[in-house]
């Protein structure tokens, strides 16, 4: 069995997440990095950076063009596991703005498959303010479900009022940690209760260390949590455990 068949079959298992409440409502935490929202059916991604390969590829820097074919696969199989009735884009869903119409024939038709007998909505980011091309879905700059806001960079500000029950992406969160002498870093959710950010999806993106100063704009120092994404689970730290890169 191929890695990659390993890791789609342990998404299309019955998904188990970890429970978290946002400004009062309950949502789950995936070890893939999504978010699921059960009351709404509503499944949430950030920074899926689709056609990112081909997008530096322009530029002269050849990197591998498998990273698009990698994150759609991850994609189908999260999707299959919790089959929303909603799926929330939150921004960076494409590296550039003429990423979706670079997008070669059989992975559109994989995202169009995808997008089938359910609501989808595409989150403008900074990397694609745009709409989509040829591809089915809403595109908004931001959407207020309930008392959950979904967008793709955090509102500046600890305790800003419009920031409470902010779902966003944009940052790449990762955290370090030292653990019986040794040094491990993943990528992560961070979150103080009222306000969460999700890790990047896409196959080839980084990410930015929760100690970093940007972090110090949208969160009081140690007073939030980490969940990192490990191998079928996720482990959770306060803040004050974690260390910088």
């Amino acid at each position: 069995m191929s890695a990659l068949t390993s890791h789609l079959r342990k998404y299309t298992a019955a998904p188990v997440c970890h429970d978290i409440q946002i400004n009062g409502q309950l949502v789950g935490l995936h070890d893939s990095g999504v978010l699921w929202w059960p009351d709404e059916a509503t499944l949430v991604v950030a920074d899926l950076h689709l056609e990112k390969g081909s997008s530096y590829a322009r530029r002269g820097i050849m990197l591998p063009p498998y990273d698009t074919g990698v994150t759609l696969e991850k994609l189908a199989g999260v999707i299959d596991a919790f089959d929303p009735a909603r799926v929330i884009c939150l921004g960076d869903s494409f590296h550039d703005p003429d990423g979706s119409d670079r997008l070669p024939a059989p992975y559109r038709a994989m995202l169009t498959t995808l997008q089938l007998g359910r609501e989808w909505i595409w989150v403008t980011g900074n990397h694609d303010p745009v709409a989509p091309v040829r591809l089915c879905g809403e595109t908004v700059d931001d959407v207020a479900i309930g008392p959950l806001t979904f967008r793709h960079e955090p509102i500046e500000g600890v305790g800003a009022v419009d920031a409470v029950g902010e779902v966003c992406g944009h940052l790449h969160p990762a955290a370090r940690v030292r653990r019986f002498g040794r040094s491990i870093r993943r990528a992560c959710f961070a979150t103080d209760g009222t306000r969460l950010i999700l890790p990047a999806f896409g196959a080839l993106t980084g990410g930015l260390n929760v100690t970093d100063e940007a972090y110090a704009l949208i969160f009081q120092r140690r007073k939030f949590s980490v969940f990192m994404l490990g191998n079928d689970r996720l482990f959770p730290f306060t803040a004050s455990r974690l260390v910088a890169d």
